[in-house]
């Protein structure tokens, strides 16, 4: 059973409130200056314990020895160079979620670069110009090797960063695991290609069984979720508070409770929440999972120390400095329609992979079964979808014309969210992994300012290998 704050010692309590270490060889850039943060990252197999103490460690794959990898922090403005080590028995990349990178250090196999073969090595060098949470994990048959356990988290530091009492980061994943408590290794199922994905049987927090979480009344907690999941979608429900969402997939938003107090977090995303702990000492409150009704539990709950941090509220928490993302003009911007189709239930009766048109049943068998513009991705070379022109406004259309969520993710840029089934978004949040509805469509606006071939997906990584994937090229 996980510890109880009330169980915890000063050594336990502080070890737990301590903030996540820096991981580089040197300290982390100041602010204005060009020193690199510097970091070793190896990808290597790893054992687990995914389950916790007392049971079987599980064989997963890792960055630096860990599942997740560790936490690399450096400063907004900074530049950050990993050198890269595949120690692997598989070819594999790094790809930097959610960071505007340029084009050649992205992380694309046979797109932006090599593979990285068994024993090979690849320097990722590239600035940050914004800060936020942000994830590397591998691009490479990632629906396999980010289920194997390649993730982990990337915290740029705002200059000036708001104060809080202190902070966590939550990964959240699952994990299928077969009876003899092994990674189940039916990766490519056709079933979980043409449905929601592969949803596993056992949910982590940081690659562990979830921990209760001591907090003690009147802190103010900064908490980081990423969900790095091949396919479950969370919502978190917080019993008992009213978490504030300060950035989304690491841009800072105007704080506000999440819609319907869920806060939902589809694979690929990132939240940020302020957490004010308004319970009393002892008590002990839910933070639930129930996105999906039939299937909500408890993932964990916060656990209040004996004594109080403070009894009087703080202020409301101020907005957090806005990145320095190009505002798209509207009033100029060309729109294109991006429609995603496919998978079981749906009305896609063929499309073309590799050039040839092919049915729907034949698609299936060749592994496959959605497509974007009736166009399905053979793999991580092929035509673009959309060329834009570099510097230009654009409007995307994006159309779900399927009977699935799909969570989609722009490489190298973010976007303003506009609209939603034609209604303004009221926070027009600047994302770079929007969550599409069954049957909904978003309109999102962006600059074209980063040249390259950039990928966009659905990142439920069984929907991406099944064809939800293209090519859009800024030149």
């Amino acid at each position: 059973m996980p510890p109880t704050a009330a169980s915890l010692n000063r050594r336990q309590w502080l070890a737990l409130a301590m903030p996540v270490p820096l991981l580089a060889a040197g300290c982390a850039a100041r602010p204005g200056t060009r020193a690199p943060t510097e970091v070793d990252l190896v990808a290597q197999p790893v054992q687990a314990a995914l389950r916790g103490d007392g049971h079987p460690a599980v064989d997963a794959w890792g960055y630096g020895g860990a599942v997740p990898g560790p936490v690399i922090r450096a400063v907004q403005g900074s530049r950050l160079r990993v050198d890269f080590h595949n120690r692997l028995p598989a070819a594999t990349t790094v790809h930097w979620h959610g960071v505007r990178v340029p084009n050649a250090m992205d992380g694309v196999p046979h797109l932006t670069q090599p593979p990285v073969a068994p024993g090979g090595r690849f320097t990722y060098e590239f600035d940050l110009p914004d800060a936020g949470t942000f994830w590397y994990h591998s691009h490479l048959q990632s629906a396999e090797q980010v289920e194997r356990g390649l993730q982990g988290v990337l915290v740029v530091e705002e200059r000036q960063p708001p104060a809080v009492d202190r902070e966590r980061v939550w990964v959240l994943d699952d994990w299928r695991l077969s009876r003899d408590g092994r990674l189940a290794g039916d990766f490519g199922d056709a079933h979980d290609i043409a449905h929601a994905g592969r949803i596993g049987n056992l949910v982590t927090v940081n690659g562990r069984l979830p921990r209760d979480l001591p907090v003690r009344r009147g802190e103010r907690i900064r908490l980081r979720l990423v969900n790095a999941a091949n396919a479950r979608i969370f919502g978190l429900r917080f019993d008992g508070h009213a978490p504030q969402v300060v950035a989304i997939d690491g841009h800072p938003v105007a704080p506000h409770a999440p819609a319907g107090d869920t806060v939902v977090i589809a694979p690929g995303m990132r939240v940020d929440l302020v957490l004010d702990c308004i319970g009393r000492p002892g008590e002990r409150h839910a933070v639930g999972d129930v996105f999906y009704p039939r299937a909500a539990y408890d993932l964990l709950r916060l656990a209040y120390e004996d004594v109080a941090l403070r009894e009087q509220p703080l202020p409301p928490f101020p907005p957090i400095a806005p990145n320095p993302l190009p505002e798209p003009d509207l009033a100029s911007a060309t729109t294109h329609a991006l429609r995603f189709e496919g998978g079981m239930m749906g009305r896609l009766h063929g499309a073309s992979l590799d050039g040839k048109p092919m049915g729907m049943m034949a698609l299936m068998r060749s592994g496959k079964a959605w497509a974007v513009n009736g166009v399905v991705a053979g793999g991580h070379v092929h035509e673009p979808a959309l060329t834009l022109e570099r510097g230009r406004s654009y409007v995307l259309a994006l159309v779900n014309d399927t009977r699935w969520h799909h969570p989609i993710h722009l490489h190298g840029h973010a976007f303003r969210v506009l609209r939603r089934n034609g209604r303004p978004t009221a926070l027009r949040e600047w994302q770079d992994t929007v969550l599409m509805a069954p049957d909904e469509r978003v309109d999102v606006a962006l600059v074209a300012d980063n040249p390259g071939d950039w990928m966009l997906h659905c990142h439920i990584l069984e929907h991406q290998d099944g064809g939800m994937m293209a090519i859009v090229r800024i030149r």
